[in-house]
C-alpha cells in the first residue's frame, strides 16, 4: 500500500494534516495478520477504512447522526492511497462495532423473510444474542470463508476469554491461507499473536516494532505489578454507600 501525498488536496485538515500520513510513503501486509496500534486521533482507523474501501470492500454506513461541524475531506483519504495485490484481488468484509450493530438489526429483518440468511452467522439471530455471543458467531461463521478482512477495535464488549477465542480463530483462518487480517486495536491480548506484525501509529511514520515496545504492552505489564502506583483515589471500603431503595 502506497500514500501519494501529492495527491492530498489540503494539509490543514484531517487526515491530511497527520504529519504521520505526510511522511510515510509505504506499507507493507506481507504477513496473514497486521495490527495497527497506537493513541486515539493518529489516524489508525482512518487508514484502515481507506485501504477497505481501495479493496473494494463494502462498509455499512449509518448516515442517520448529526454532526456540529462537518469535514469535507474526511473520507478523501482513499484518494490519495494505491494498493497492490500480490495474487489479485479477494472479496473480504470490514467490522466495527457501531457497524455490526446496524447490521445485526437488518441481517434481523431479512429473516422474517428468508430464515436461511441466519445459516451465514452461526445459524442463530444475532439480536437475540448477548451482544458478546453475537460477535464471536459473526467471527466464526464469516471468516472461515476465503477473503481478507478489516476489523476496527474488535475488543468492544469482548470479555477477556472471548478475545483469547478470537485471537485463536486468527491464528487458525490465517494459518490455513486463506485469511488476512488488517486489525486496528487497543488490546494488549490480541497483539500478542505471534507471526503477526504490529504497526505503531505513535511514531513520526507508520513503523513496524515489537509486541513488549507497545505502549499497551507496557502499561498493563506496569499496572499488574505495580496497580498501587496507578490507583490515586481513596479506598472505596472508606465511602459511605448510597441509598437505594
Amino acid at each position: 500500500m502506497n500514500i501519494h501525498e501529492e495527491k492530498f488536496p489540503v494539509l490543514d485538515y484531517y487526515p491530511f494534516d497527520l504529519e504521520i500520513f505526510q511522511n510515510t510513503d509505504k506499507v507493507q501486509f506481507d504477513t496473514p495478520i497486521t495490527f495497527f496500534c497506537g493513541e486515539n486521533g493518529t489516524g489508525k482507523s482512518t487508514l484502515l477504512k481507506a485501504i477497505a474501501f481501495r479493496c473494494g470492500i463494502h462498509i455499512w454506513q449509518d448516515n442517520s447522526g448529526m454532526r456540529h461541524e462537518h469535514n469535507p475531506y474526511e473520507e478523501d483519504l482513499c484518494k490519495t492511497i494505491s494498493v497492490q495485490w500480490a495474487e489479485g484481488p479477494v472479496s473480504g468484509s470490514f467490522f466495527g462495532s457501531q457497524i455490526f450493530s446496524h447490521f445485526s438489526k437488518i441481517l434481523e429483518e431479512w429473516a422474517v423473510n428468508d430464515v436461511q440468511m441466519l445459516n451465514y452467522f452461526g445459524g442463530k439471530s444475532l439480536v437475540t444474542q448477548s451482544h458478546g455471543q453475537s460477535l464471536m458467531s459473526y467471527f466464526q461463521s464469516r471468516y472461515s470463508i476465503k477473503g481478507i478482512y478489516f476489523l476496527d477495535e474488535p475488543e468492544t464488549a469482548l470479555s477477556p476469554s472471548s478475545l483469547i477465542g478470537l485471537l485463536n480463530l486468527l491464528i487458525k483462518m490465517s494459518h490455513q491461507g486463506h485469511a488476512q487480517f488488517i486489525i486496528v486495536t487497543h488490546s494488549p491480548l490480541l497483539l500478542a499473536c505471534p507471526g503477526s506484525r504490529i504497526y505503531s501509529f505513535d511514531t513520526p511514520i507508520i513503523e513496524a516494532i515489537e509486541y513488549e515496545d507497545t505502549e499497551y504492552y507496557k502499561i498493563y505489564k506496569t499496572f499488574m505489578n505495580r496497580r498501587d502506583e496507578f490507583i490515586k483515589s481513596p479506598e472505596l471500603s472508606s465511602q459511605k454507600p448510597l441509598n437505594c431503595a
